[in-house]
């Protein structure tokens, strides 16, 4: 089945950085650009456009882009658009360009459901200076009916694009994304909607795809699955499935041969028991990353008692 409607975003640079601290070369950006390109992926998000004023903290310069910097990056853009997300609490405004003088065509706001009134201000500040802007309600596992109801009014009412449905901790499984989807569409009519999985129970990409059989257009990736923890859908994967002559699997396969094997040698992602536990009990998966970075990452079943022992609380975690 052709599927045209839908549009690929690799967020290779942003989430996989979260792997790495954004400690990515100008020319692994470069590469995965043309590749991306070239293979005819319609969305690359290149980083964070968050105010290093407002971090604590050294990272890579994806992580606080600098549209003097992504100029130099990318002297020529391609039909594959440009996207950055910033966090709520993190991003100073005045550091965002109208998108005429910007490198960037996409801003996407990421918050959690407390904070949906300060993203929809400023996904209004964004739309009024030309940028398509998607709202991106992170952890909605934990959110309840009616908050979710509450927050619909909201964004109903606001001017943004996008609104994403985003499996934070990797647990959703496909009737979590039916239900989801089907009540995104129900009460948001005039949204288009995007999906963002976690692959921590190796679901990722199935539930991209119940997305894709319901009408979400935009689909999250990376390539190689690389992102934070589990990481997420592949790119390589939805290139491959999608039946749209506009796509090519062949430059996916000559990034990940020429950079995610060796870069993958060097640092960790993907389906790792930690990740699987911490999914499965619809858990941050903080814990099971410190647990992956201390002398006991294979200890599964003392993390697993760690994680189930009803002495232990949320707070000790």
């Amino acid at each position: 089945m052709t599927r045209n409607n839908c549009k690929i975003l690799d967020c290779t640079i942003r989430d996989g950085g979260l792997v790495n601290n954004w400690d990515f070369s100008v020319e692994f950006v470069q590469d995965l650009y043309k590749g991306l390109s070239a293979a005819g992926v319609e969305y690359m998000e290149i980083g964070y456009k968050n105010s290093p004023k407002l971090l604590k903290g050294e990272a890579g310069p994806w992580r606080f882009l600098d549209e003097k910097f992504l100029r130099e990056v990318i002297p020529q853009k391609t039909e594959t658009k440009l996207s950055a997300l910033v966090d709520i609490g993190r991003v100073d405004e005045n550091d965002i360009l109208p998108r005429s003088e910007s490198m960037l065509d996409l801003i996407r706001v990421a918050c959690y459901i407390k904070d949906v009134d300060k993203a929809l201000d400023l996904v209004q500040k964004f739309h009024d200076m030309g940028y398509e802007t998607s709202l991106n309600i992170m952890a909605l596992s934990h959110v309840l009916e009616h908050e979710l109801a509450e927050a619909f009014e909201e964004i109903s009412k606001s001017p943004v694009d996008i609104v994403y449905i985003v499996d934070s901790y990797g647990s959703m499984d496909a009737k979590d994304m039916e239900y989801l989807v089907d009540k995104f569409h129900s009460l948001l009519p005039d949204k288009q909607l995007g999906i963002h999985t976690h692959n921590n129970m190796q679901l990722a990409f199935s539930n991209t795809l119940v997305g894709v059989q319901k009408g979400v257009v935009f689909l999250d990736s990376s390539v190689y699955g690389m992102g934070r923890a589990a990481g997420n859908c592949p790119t390589e994967l939805l290139v491959s499935y999608l039946k749209n002559p506009r796509y090519d699997l062949r430059p996916v396969l000559d990034v990940i041969e020429r950079h995610m094997i060796p870069l993958r040698q060097k640092v960790e992602w993907g389906y790792i028991i930690p990740y699987m536990i911490s999914g499965a009990l619809n858990e941050h998966p903080r814990v099971a990353m410190a647990l992956r970075e201390s002398e006991d990452k294979d200890k599964f079943v003392e993390f697993y008692d760690k994680l189930t022992s009803p002495e232990v609380s949320v707070g000790s975690k």
